[in-house]
């Protein structure tokens, strides 16, 4: 409120804040709730199943263990050193909170160690909310803007998609610990005063958020870049020196003791920007002590500083060329893809991951929504008052744009500036219409004529010469008019602050007063209603979730728990799954069975392997699992099941197994011909296509000599295999501690082996190498010619479809075996089956409906080959009963009938009309 406004006014509306922001927090928290008060205390998706099953280790076996855990149940036969792979702060946290509350917090208050998981989500999206409203005070000054950017960070989709209850993965607490970094850091730059302090405050902050996620990286250049900038411009100061050596120093020295960072942030690229600001920083530092010891003149000065930076460069140059070969890592795959024109990394599997692809501007609305319109202008705001605080959030609004992009991932961390500047705007313009409306205009009045005598009458000598001097430079700007301010304008302007502060623009103040804060409330109960919604769509926990009957009843599909309870409950306990690697956390957490891969994704060499196993003929395949497996898992039961899924698995197997899709880097040969599912040859001939379809397809079966099904979920979600024939020799052969690899002798660093029956098919491969890694020895023209031919394919995937097409049906042809069925058909009495099991099943589908247009266009040559492939697409009904033989008479299309007589479909069939064919 303004000054003008009365004590009473000021106080209660500094009330109505605290109140706001309370229930802001507590806002917050509750609409993270939502998948807790639907499906209980449950453990989503399946990152967050490995935080927990970790969680769960080190609760158990404490720090020591579990910075020394080799886990021989994930990524078998290798295992994985996850003590020292893992971000352990959300571990780390999750204990201590649950250790507090054993100790100290009431009975009722007392939670499990999977209670506590499933909270800290909510808990943390509220602090992080807390601590953006807090930087928002801190750069505008503004308590308003701080409660609304507290309001809007509590709720705004981006900061949700990562923070909801039972969603316990680590940006759940990361985002907080970014927020911490930022404020701190902001505020040591307030003065020289609080440059120390918060500097050190800022640099555990981060050592904390290192702890937390791989992101940190981004927090790091974001500071850095800072930094570098306010150099820059002209920024440099002894509280900016302070504040960024300490945080740098703090904050690296903190980073290399997390064992899954080490070194890095001396030796990755993607960190040694910020390491260079903080050299140069020093360099800078010290060549302005110099010149201050040695009272160098000022025309001395310029030159003095040349000598210092020239001489720091050279210096630079020679540590770099005495530095070991390979001694500075490339670029990670994801990194380098923020930076490319194209959207693809060179890498396919960085680039099957979809929160990998571009953000489009659907994404941004869908995110944050109505903030994608108030963020802007309080951009705009902010570049208005720049200073070293603003700027930094300057810099962070571009940045996070331009990464978020790229990679919709990344849409993350646009909450957290996006409410600070809508905050910003909405809390300007709040308090500029409550002072329109609630200040007295009659004091207003009184400190106008106060300004104005004060301007008239300059009340001493030093401020009289002052109001001269300007006068004068007023005059001589005035007699220098260029035309950028001509007297007009002049006039103009003055008109319109006469206009505005007369009493009728005081009446128009208020009008637009009021219908700020109707618009305020019409909009803010539509993006708070937007985002409970997004919130409840948010919390689909997806290892479980709600589905619609027919009868409209609503139902919960747990499938997916089930199969892994019947793993637990029905496998012996050193079974080993075979499973695609998105679903191995959740097999290792659920079923504490031991699987090929999971999440971690850190061998991109055997998930290739995992994948040609899957994507291989059935033989071919057997003959790789039964050295690595006891059983199967897929899922099934359509949407993003593996079957959509294996192009992608093909993909990444022919980038280390080049003979899967020969010639073609993107395995266009492995996939569907259309849109319809009709597989190519090489699809159908896959383990997967045959496990997936086993006996649900007509004519998909696998051969019982090699798999048995054990297990299909209640509503087919999940399909397991038994593996018949398991090599005993190779399973005893891993299962021995001494042949595995040990980094020194008696170690617990020690790596698993692959049993030598695999040594055939593992002579195939060749490591991949990724584009920006220089220090990997490789077959340079294999893995640029590799990389050349993916990345055109990924430029041009019509023409490599097209072509894949071509080789796909050219293969059809030559097909022995295919061309065998062909010309022999089903028997009569597998036409007669099919046509009984279809005849009563009506309904509308892409098979009626591509049927439907095929018989209309006249296309006889086409439907006679797909009924060839596939009989039972002859006796497909729609919902009104009708099927192809209706459609070829009402088309007048005599080949097609006499083609749909000739396997068995009938002319005298009703529809639900009770007409037949003939009849149309």
């Amino acid at each position: 409120a303004s000054s003008s406004s009365s004590p009473l006014i000021t106080w209660s509306l500094n009330l109505l804040k605290l109140y706001l922001f309370s229930q802001f927090v507590l806002k917050a928290f509750h609409i993270r709730l939502h998948a807790i008060h639907d499906y209980g205390l449950v453990i989503h998706e399946f990152d967050p199943w490995f935080n927990y099953r970790a969680t769960e280790y080190l609760d158990v076996h404490g720090l020591d263990k579990f910075f020394h855990w080799f886990d021989y149940m994930s990524w078998y036969p290798l295992g994985r050193p996850v003590g020292t792979t893992i971000y352990p702060g959300l571990q780390i946290t999750s204990v201590a909170i649950k250790n507090f509350l054993e100790g100290y917090a009431k009975e009722g208050w007392k939670l499990s160690l999977n209670d506590v998981c499933c909270y800290v989500p909510a808990w943390f999206g509220a602090i992080a909310s807390v601590l953006t409203g807090l930087l928002t005070l801190e750069v505008t000054s503004s308590l308003t803007s701080a409660v609304f950017s507290t309001g809007i960070m509590g709720v705004v989709p981006a900061h949700l998609m990562r923070s909801i209850g039972g969603g316990y993965d680590n940006e759940s607490i990361a985002l907080t610990a970014m927020m911490l970094t930022f404020l701190f850091w902001v505020v040591s730059l307030r003065s020289t005063r609080t440059s120390a302090p918060f500097g050190i405050a800022s640099g555990l902050a981060y050592v904390y958020m290192v702890a937390a996620w791989g992101g940190y990286v981004f927090v790091l250049n974001m500071v850095g870049v800072h930094a570098g900038a306010l150099i820059l411009f002209g920024r440099f100061s002894k509280k900016l020196h302070i504040a960024y050596s300490l945080f740098y120093v703090i904050g690296t020295y903190g980073a290399i003791q997390i064992p899954v960072v080490g070194w890095t942030p001396l030796k990755s690229l993607e960190q040694l920007g910020p390491c260079g600001v903080f050299l140069g920083m020093q360099v800078i530092a010290a060549a302005e002590y110099w010149i201050k010891a040695k009272n160098v003149e000022k025309g001395q000065r310029w030159p003095m500083r040349f000598k210092f930076y020239g001489g720091s460069f050279v210096l630079l140059l020679l540590v770099i060329a005495c530095l070991p070969s390979g001694y500075f890592g490339p670029l990670s795959s994801r990194i380098r893809g923020l930076f490319v024109q194209h959207t693809r990394t060179g890498n396919p599997l960085v680039d099957s991951v979809a929160e990998h692809q571009p953000a489009s501007p659907a994404a941004y609305y869908q995110y944050l929504n109505i903030m994608c319109n108030f963020a802007p202008i309080g951009f705009l705001m902010i570049l208005a008052g720049l200073n070293d605080q603003s700027g930094f959030l300057a810099l962070y609004a571009m940045v996070t744009y331009f990464f978020s992009a790229k990679m919709v991932r990344l849409i993350i961390l646009t909450g957290p500036i996006a409410a600070i500047l809508g905050g910003y705007f909405l809390g300007y313009m709040a308090d500029w219409s409550f002072d329109q409306l609630f200040s007295s205009d009659s004091d207003a009045a009184k400190n106008a004529e106060k300004e104005e005598d004060s301007k008239e009458a300059p009340s001493t000598p030093a401020d009289k010469k002052k109001k001269a001097k300007q006068a004068a430079s007023a005059r001589k700007s005035s007699q220098k008019d260029t035309g950028l301010m001509p007297s007009e304008l002049s006039d103009l302007i003055q008109a319109a602050t006469t206009k505005y502060k007369s009493v009728e623009g005081q009446f128009m103040r208020k009008i637009f007063a009021v219908g700020f804060f109707i618009m305020l409330l019409t909009y803010g109960r539509e993006f708070v209603g937007y985002c409970d919604k997004m919130a409840v769509a948010l919390s689909n926990p997806s290892i479980m979730f709600k589905a619609q009957l027919r009868n409209g009843q609503t139902i919960i599909i747990d499938d997916y728990r089930e199969a892994y309870w019947w793993l637990r409950d029905n496998t012996p306990e050193d079974s080993r799954v075979m499973a695609w690697w998105d679903y191995g956390y959740q097999i290792t957490g659920i079923a504490n069975r031991t699987t090929i891969a999971d999440g971690n994704t850190w061998n991109h060499e055997h998930i290739a392997l995992l994948g040609r196993c899957l994507t291989s003929p059935e033989k071919e395949a057997h003959r790789v699992a039964r050295h690595l497996a006891d059983y199967v898992l897929i899922w099934a039961g359509g949407g993003g099941d593996d079957l959509a899924k294996s192009p992608h698995m093909a993909r990444i197997a022919n980038s280390v197994y080049r003979d899967v899709c020969p010639g073609d880097p993107t395995c266009r040969q492995f996939g569907f011909t259309d849109k319809y599912g009709t597989p190519t040859p090489m699809m159908e001939a896959s383990l997967l296509y045959k496990l997936h379809g086993h006996n649900q397809k007509q004519g998909v079966t696998v051969d019982p000599n090699r798999f048995r099904e054990v297990f299909t979920s209640k509503y087919g979600k999940v399909r397991i295999f038994k593996v018949l024939g398991v090599s005993e020799e190779s399973k005893a052969w891993v299962a021995d501690a001494s042949n595995r690899d040990c980094d020194v002798e008696g170690g617990w660093f020690c790596r698993g082996v692959y049993p030598p029956a695999l040594e055939t098919v593992l002579s195939k491969k060749k490591d991949f190498a990724q584009l920006e890694d220089f220090n990997a020895k490789r077959d340079e023209a294999d893995a640029e010619a590799y990389q050349k031919a993916y990345m055109e394919n990924m430029r041009d995937p019509k023409k490599a479809a097209a072509e894949a097409a071509k080789a796909s049906k050219a293969a059809k042809k030559n097909d022995p075996e295919k061309k065998k069925k062909k010309e022999q058909g089903p028997s009569k009495a597998e036409l007669e089956e099919m046509r009984d099991q279809l005849s009563d099943h009506w309904e509308d589908s892409e098979v009626t409906t591509r049927m439907w247009e095929l018989i209309n266009a006249g296309e006889t040559e086409e439907i006679s080959e797909w009924i060839a492939e596939h009989p039972q697409v002859a006796y497909v009904r729609s919902s009104d009963g009708r099927g192809p033989m209706f459609w070829a008479f009402e088309s007048k299309n005599e080949a097609v009938v006499k083609l749909l007589m000739s396997v068995g479909v009938k002319i005298n069939d009703k529809d639900k009309d009770g007409k037949t064919p003939r009849d149309m």
